[in-house]
């Protein structure tokens, strides 16, 4: 299985948190803009601009990685969240673009503070996944 450095995984999660906090304190939604496109690029590509920034500083441990698989569904959730946080942007409907902006800054700092909550839905998932196979 695929891995990829710990590390790189953290650069990600603290532009998300960086990101979401420049965009609630100065109250430019289009700040979210740019988050979303770095983590479209990362899913569609495998390139994040946030990990291409950050590796020059960063030590990789090649005993702590995290399953690629596992991050992947993690970045969609990413772009899920911010798809619906710029989508009501664009209705006009501010308190839910933030709303679902600051459940992503949760979801990104509580993985920095070590429990993943997508990785626990990630979870969840295959279990569900697997009772529907045996019924």
């Amino acid at each position: 299985m695929k891995e990829i450095p710990e590390s790189y995984v953290k650069a990600n999660q603290t532009g998300i948190v960086l990101f979401v906090i420049a965009a609630s304190l100065f109250r430019q939604p289009y700040l979210l803009v740019g988050l979303w496109l770095v983590q479209v690029m990362g899913l569609l590509i495998g390139r994040n601009l946030f990990v291409i920034v950050a590796k020059p500083f960063l030590k990789v441990h090649p005993d702590k990685t995290q399953a690629a698989e596992l991050q992947r569904f993690n970045n969609t959730l990413a772009v899920v969240f911010l798809s619906l946080s710029l989508a009501a942007f664009l209705v006009g409907w501010a308190w839910a673009g933030y709303l679902f902006s600051w459940l992503l800054f949760a979801a990104a700092l509580a993985a920095l503070s070590g429990y993943c909550i997508g990785c626990t839905l990630y979870f969840q998932l295959k279990q569900l996944k697997a009772r529907w196979r045996r019924a």
